[in-house]
């Protein structure tokens, strides 16, 4: 019994010899717990994550796994647990009536998921490709899924070719058309929603040259990543988010940066992200005229937005260029989508 951190079902505790009025016996001395309805911890005391979790697992029953965030932390694409119920998935035959609503517990009815064969006595839970899917299916949007994919893909748990191969076994999952281009940026190191943006709204639909992802730069004897950078142009483009402007890292980085300007001709934006998304074309303007003033041969194209700066001459491009740089990049709102 201890293989299953010393939590048994009923049907289990009765194969190794126990009969009901033993098990009984136990949970009522207290030598035993009663978990869940016929699920019991073979001790007393306070239960382990790892305990919780197989209760859960012998609970639900035959074919059940653990799923969605709770796959994620056993998979190790969070530290630790998300929320506080645990994610289960069940075969759709299984019926509802079969699995009575139980506190801490959120149950799943699905085959498009896979189990991960971990070995015996493991904790049964859905491959991780399949874990990525269905946290994605889930999301609220696709910036949150677009997190679930990057988390996986960048700690090298799950290859961009597994996903593509999940992907196409699913019948259903939403933002098919947009998913397998967001398996390829997050291998290629686009590691946020808002540096995916920064990729897809201000770079590619405006046709200016492709930056490289998380590139490492050697600068005063120390290692730097930058988030986007064009080595021919010695442009660096740094996406940052609401959080980061609360914490003492800002002024290290402007200090870094403009130590960086001084000796090493770098220039640096810092967006945040409004300039990524409502303000996209702006911030497309101004990085074309800094990499037009650093050798870029290219012109920038407008892009599908109406109204788009992009399509107006040199000059007003460069007014629009002075009057963002006059406000300030680093405009924040409520949330990406609008949400209070």
């Amino acid at each position: 019994m201890s293989v299953q951190q010393g939590v048994v079902d009923r049907d289990q505790a009765r194969r190794a010899g126990f009969s009901d009025r033993q098990i009984t016996h136990r949970v009522n001395s207290g030598r035993w717990q009663r978990i869940h309805p016929g699920v019991y911890a073979t001790f007393s005391g306070r239960l382990s994550r790892s305990a919780s979790l197989w209760a859960a697992v012998r609970w639900a029953g035959q074919g059940a796994m653990l799923s969605h965030e709770t796959a994620a932390e056993v998979h190790g694409i969070i530290d630790g647990p998300h929320g506080e119920s645990i994610h289960i998935t069940v075969p759709l035959r299984r019926r509802p009536a079969q699995l009575r609503p139980t506190r801490g517990i959120t149950v799943h009815r699905s085959d498009q998921s896979q189990t991960q064969f971990a070995g015996p006595f493991k904790l049964p839970r859905t491959r991780i490709e399949d874990t990525v899917l269905d946290l994605v299916s889930t999301s609220r949007d696709f910036d949150e899924g677009y997190t679930w994919i990057a988390r996986a893909v960048t700690r090298r748990l799950v290859t961009v070719g597994a996903l593509r191969t999940a992907l196409a076994e699913r019948s259903r999952i939403r933002w098919r058309q947009w998913l397998n281009d967001a398996f390829a940026e997050a291998r290629d190191g686009v590691l946020s929603p808002l540096e995916l943006h920064y990729v897809r709204n201000v770079e590619r639909a405006h046709g200016l040259p492709a930056s490289q992802h998380q590139a490492r730069r050697l600068l005063g004897g120390r290692v730097h990543y930058k988030d986007n950078w064009y080595p021919a142009y010695r442009l660096a483009v740094e996406i940052d988010g609401p959080a980061y402007h609360k914490n003492e890292q800002v002024q290290q980085d402007k200090d870094r940066d403009n130590a960086n300007l001084a000796t090493d001709d770098v220039k640096t934006f810092r967006f945040g992200p409004v300039a990524v998304t409502e303000r996209a074309c702006e911030t497309a303007a101004m990085v074309a005229v800094t990499l037009q003033r650093n050798g870029w041969p290219g012109s920038p194209r407008p892009c599908r937005r109406s109204g788009c700066v992009i399509g107006r001459s040199s000059p007003g491009i460069r007014r629009i260029v002075d009057s963002s740089a006059h406000r300030g990049v680093h405009n924040y709102p409520p949330s990406l989508d609008g949400r209070a």
